[in-house]
C-alpha cells in the first residue's frame, strides 16, 4: 500500500467514526421516551412530536451544513456540529414543556447531528479522493453509521440503567465532544479533482439551481423519496406490528439490531459493487428487492423467525443506498458541490421519512393495522426500481485485462 493509498484508508475511516459517532447518538434517542415521559408526564404524543420535527430538521439541514461546507470548507460545519448536538443533548434534562423538547431534541440535536453526517462527511472525503475509490470509501463511512446504531443503543441503555436517563443524557452529551480530534483527520486541505461544468458556478446554490432543472436528478430524488418513506416507516411501526402479531416485544428489539447489523455488510458491498456496476442499476436492485421482500412477509407466517429474516433482508439495503445514491451526484455534477446537491437529494429523502412515520400512525389509528401501509410500501419501492433505469449515468469503465 503506498502512501496516498493510505492516506485515503485513514480519511475514510476517520469519516466512519465521525459518522458513527453522529448517527449513533441520533439513533439512540428513542429509548429516551419512555424515561422522559415517567420524568416529565409530558405524554408520548409531545415526546414524539419532538422526535418528529428531529427527522425533518436532519434533512432541512443537510443542503444547508453542505453548502457551508462546499464554501467555507468542512471543518467549521462539522465542528459547529459537534457543539450543537453536544448541547442539544445536555440541555434536555432541563426541559420540563414540549416547547422544550422541541428546541433540545427537535432543533438543536437534529441539526447538529445532521451537519455531522452523509453530505457534509461524503463531500469532504471525496475531495480527497480519486473517482474509482469513493464509491467504497462512501460504502465504509455508511457502514460506520450503522455500526454507531449498534454501539451506541447499547452503551446508552446501560449508562440509563447505571446514572438515570439524565446522567445518560450528559454521558452522550460528552461522548459526541469526543470526535472533535477526528475533524482535522478529515478536512481536505486542497482539492484533488478536475472541474466539470457545474463546478464552474461560483456559489453552491447556483449549482443547486441548475442541478434541479436535470431529470436524472429528479429522479434520483423520487427514488430516495420512496427510501425514507420505507425506512421511517418500519423503524416506527415495526415493533407495533410485533405486536399486532401477538409476539413479545424482544422480537421487535432483535429484529431492528438484525437491520442494524445486516446493513453494515449490505453499506460495504454496495461501496464495492459501485466499481463494478452502474449505480442507478444497483439502486433499482435494492427497491425492486424490497418490494419483493415486503409481498413475502404478507404472505409468510408471521412467527419470529419470519421477522429476524425479514429484518436481515431490510438491513441489507438499509442504508446500503446512500453510496451509490452519492456516486450519481458525484457523476452527474463533479465533487466541488457534492455535499450541497446530496444534501438537497437526503433533504428528499426525510420528507418520504416524515410521511412514513405520520401516514403509518394514521393508518393505524384509522383501520387498526398496517396492511394498506404494506401496499402503499410495495408499490413505492417497485416504482422507485422503475424511475432509476431511465438516469443519465456513464458505462463503468472496466480496467483492461493484462495480456
Amino acid at each position: 500500500m503506498n502512501e496516498n493509498q493510505r492516506s485515503a484508508w485513514i480519511v475514510t475511516l476517520a469519516a466512519a467514526a465521525f459518522l458513527m459517532v453522529t448517527m449513533g447518538a441520533r439513533q439512540s434517542l428513542g429509548l429516551f421516551v419512555s424515561p422522559i415521559n415517567t420524568s416529565t408526564g409530558l405524554g408520548i404524543t409531545a415526546i414524539s412530536l419532538a422526535m418528529a420535527v428531529g427527522q425533518l430538521m436532519w434533512g432541512v439541514v443537510q443542503p444547508v451544513a453542505g453548502a457551508m461546507a462546499d464554501r467555507h470548507g468542512p471543518a467549521r460545519v462539522l465542528v459547529g456540529g459537534l457543539v450543537v448536538l453536544a448541547v442539544g443533548t445536555a440541555m434536555t434534562p432541563f426541559m420540563t414543556s414540549t416547547f422544550g423538547l422541541v428546541v433540545s431534541l427537535g432543533l438543536l440535536a437534529a441539526i447538529g447531528s445532521g451537519a455531522g453526517s452523509f453530505s457534509v462527511l461524503i463531500g469532504a472525503v471525496s475531495q480527497r479522493l480519486p473517482v474509482e475509490g469513493r464509491g467504497k470509501a462512501a460504502g465504509v463511512i455508511n457502514a460506520g453509521g450503522s455500526f454507531g446504531q449498534f454501539v451506541f443503543a447499547p452503551v446508552s441503555q446501560g449508562l440509563i440503567g447505571l446514572l438515570g436517563w439524565m446522567g445518560a443524557m450528559w454521558s452522550l452529551a460528552a461522548i459526541t465532544l469526543g470526535a472533535l480530534p477526528l475533524v482535522k483527520v478529515v478536512s481536505p486541505k486542497a482539492r484533488a479533482h478536475p472541474a466539470t461544468a457545474i463546478e464552474g458556478h461560483s456559489t453552491p446554490w447556483r449549482a443547486a439551481r441548475s442541478a434541479m432543472t436535470d431529470r436524472s436528478y429528479l429522479l434520483l430524488h423520487a427514488g430516495f423519496f420512496t427510501c425514507g418513506f420505507h425506512i421511517a416507516f418500519l423503524v416506527t411501526h415495526l415493533p407495533g406490528e410485533v405486536d399486532l402479531c401477538g409476539l413479545p416485544a424482544s422480537v421487535a428489539s432483535w429484529s431492528l439490531a438484525l437491520i442494524g447489523l445486516a446493513n453494515i455488510a449490505g453499506s460495504l458491498l454496495a461501496g464495492s459493487s459501485i466499481s463494478r456496476f452502474r449505480s442507478k442499476h444497483i439502486l433499482a436492485v435494492m427497491y425492486g428487492s424490497r418490494a419483493v421482500l415486503i409481498a413475502w412477509y404478507l404472505v409468510a407466517p408471521k412467527t419470529a423467525w419470519t421477522f429476524y429474516v425479514f429484518a436481515i433482508g431490510l438491513g441489507l439495503t438499509w442504508l446500503a443506498t446512500v453510496p451509490p445514491t452519492a456516486s450519481i451526484v458525484g457523476k452527474l455534477f463533479g465533487v466541488r458541490y457534492l455535499a450541497t446537491l446530496f444534501g438537497l437529494t437526503l433533504l428528499s429523502h426525510q420528507v418520504g421519512g416524515f410521511l412514513g412515520a405520520y401516514l403509518g400512525g394514521v393508518a393505524l389509528a384509522a383501520s387498526g393495522n398496517y396492511q394498506w401501509m404494506w401496499y402503499a410500501d410495495m408499490a413505492l419501492a417497485a416504482a422507485a426500481a422503475i424511475v432509476n433505469l431511465p438516469i443519465r449515468e456513464a458505462r463503468v469503465a472496466r480496467a483492461p485485462v493484462p495480456t
